[in-house]
């Protein structure tokens, strides 16, 4: 069996690595919005925090970044 040259390698990684990343940055819009529903049924994003075990400021982040509302 012969070798896959590490050019091809390497490309085979690198498209990888680009739907990795569109995966993750779904996968953190699916989130924020999950934590943003949390905040409208609870009342707030410090309910949500306290609820998850997550400090505030990194739900509001959460939010902020990954939310386009």
């Amino acid at each position: 069996m012969e070798a896959i040259p590490w050019r091809d390698r390497l490309r085979q990684e690198d498209a990888l690595l680009e739907q990795l990343a569109a995966q993750t940055e779904a996968a953190l819009k699916r989130r924020a919005a999950a934590l943003k529903d949390g905040a409208a049924e609870l009342g707030s994003v410090y309910a949500v925090a306290q609820d998850i075990g997550l400090s505030w400021t990194a739900v509001a982040r959460a939010i902020k970044k990954h939310t386009t509302e």
